[in-house]
């Protein structure tokens, strides 16, 4: 038996580690292609772009190792079967699952490896590649703005455009910018309906040459009220032309190892997500608590009294009891009351859809990296059986049927975030949904591969057609 175990190790180490470096670097390529906007013309050098790629490779470690383990034991298992010696094997009284248990100790070995990856060093990587990005695209601002969104990048600017052409990229269309040097207000604006950028390498401004516009602006005092900044004068003045300077010497500095983001969801551990999960749950429920006692208390049920007038003949419906004058005034104020509480409610509502869709979030991907993890084992137990079904070895066949169930895990996986993210359903069964939904189809497959049947069989499905047909010829006959 160790020479048999020897033997299937070695079958499947070798199409393994050959797939999973083609895999991975594919999905370098495409990670690359999709950042390389942020990285071309900018001058950054091939150290720092060889660094990024090692960031992304370490990123996408985890997800090429599924898919490697699934092609690679369809591969490895069609190709014994295809070649008899799954056969061979089964005449001398040994089972499949006998005969993959190396297979399977291996798997749960690298389902850890994977876990501890996803723990560990995906985090890191996730939190040095997008603030590299980020520095990357601020290495060249003016780059770095993008169409139809409000770019706050640069210190002390919100700067919004409708579109980027040009040669060189380099004129805007319906250009709106917000001065905020003086203060946190939006109390100097700008639009035009052209505009270019003119920026010299090594000059520490960033010019905006803006055409055909209006520039308006709030004259507020430094220190003030809110009735004295209702009250503030206000000037507005028409260009043909107007040159706007912004210093951008503080971000033109390209230091690739600062660090400004570090609180998203992937680059946090299990045990930072759990504590992130706990803090914002908190606050969660003290919102939710607060508003629900600010609105009994707007509803004025708090002020709700029994009756304590004893004797008195009044009528079971309440507004019977008063005149028709006060009844409609009663109505009235009972209608303006509850439209306006409708309208708090619906914000309300909005609100806290978006808190309870960032706790999903953490929580989802907390779910996620641990199955993510199991997806290694359950993966295996999909592709070994169907191997042994199709017997069929190669690149082929194989590389389709792999490519196919992976989609669709994928696509799975990334319909329980959603449904997680929006609250249709759990943060745990969004997050192991994929896992869920093939691990019975795992199941299915490993019985009909114990049992030596096909992936389908074609006779139980078409005898009952065939029977039909067999009877209305016979009657058509008599």
């Amino acid at each position: 038996m160790k020479i048999l175990n020897k033997y299937i190790l070695k079958s499947f180490l070798a199409p393994f580690l050959a797939t999973f470096f083609i895999i991975l670097f594919v999905l370098i390529m495409q990670a690359l292609w999709l950042q390389f906007d942020k990285i071309a013309g900018k001058g950054i050098s091939l150290a720092i772009i060889l660094k990024f790629l090692a960031y992304m490779s370490l990123m996408m470690v985890p997800t090429a190792l599924p898919i490697a383990i699934l092609l690679s034991s369809i591969m490895t298992l069609g190709n014994m079967a295809e070649n008899y010696e799954f056969a061979a094997v089964k005449s001398a009284g040994i089972s499949l699952q006998r005969f993959i248990r190396p297979l399977v100790v291996l798997m749960l070995v690298l389902s850890f490896a994977n876990f501890l990856f996803l723990n560990y060093v995906f985090p890191f990587a996730s939190l040095k590649s997008k603030n590299l990005i980020y520095n990357m695209k601020m290495k060249e601002p003016g780059l770095a703005l993008v169409p139809g969104t409000f770019n706050t990048e640069i210190p002390n600017f919100s700067i919004k455009f409708d579109e980027k052409y040009g040669e060189d990229e380099n004129l805007l269309k319906n250009v709106l910018i917000y001065d905020l040097k003086s203060n946190t207000f939006n109390n100097k604006v700008i639009t035009a309906k052209r505009g270019e950028i003119v920026s010299e390498e090594g000059s520490r401004y960033l010019t905006l040459v803006l055409e055909d516009g209006y520039y308006a602006e709030d004259l507020i005092p430094a220190k003030t009220t809110n009735d004295t900044r209702k009250r503030a004068p206000f000037t507005k003045a028409h260009f043909d032309k107007y040159e706007v300077n912004i210093d951008v010497s503080t971000i033109g500095d390209f230091d690739p190892d600062d660090v400004k983001y570090k609180t998203g969801k992937e680059m946090l551990s299990l045990k930072q997500l759990n504590f992130y999960i706990d803090s914002l749950e908190g606050p969660y429920h003290d919102f939710v608590g607060n508003r629900a006692i600010r609105v009994y208390k707007i509803l004025k049920a708090n002020k709700l009294y029994k009756d304590t007038v004893e004797g008195a003949n009044l009528e079971a419906d309440v507004i019977e009891n008063f005149s028709k004058k006060n009844k409609k005034l009663i109505v009235d104020n009972a209608y303006i009351a509850a439209q306006g509480n409708m309208e708090n409610l619906k914000n309300f509502k909005n609100t806290l859809k978006d808190k309870q869709k960032i706790i999903n979030g953490y929580s989802v991907e907390f779910h996620k990296r641990i199955a993510f993890s199991i997806a290694c084992l359950v993966l295996f137990f999909v592709g070994s059986p169907l191997g042994s079904i199709i017997r069929k070895g190669g690149f082929g066949l194989p590389m389709i049927m792999a490519i196919v169930i992976f989609v669709i895990y994928f696509f799975i996986s990334t319909l329980g975030k959603n449904m997680a993210e929006s609250n249709k359903v759990s943060p745990f069964f969004g997050g192991w949904l994929a896992t869920f939904v093939l691990l019975p189809f795992s199941i299915f497959l490993m019985i009909r591969a114990t049992k030596e049947k096909g992936l389908f069989n074609l006779d139980a499905f078409l005898q009952p057609i065939v029977k039909v047909f067999n009877k209305l010829f016979k009657l058509d006959k008599q």
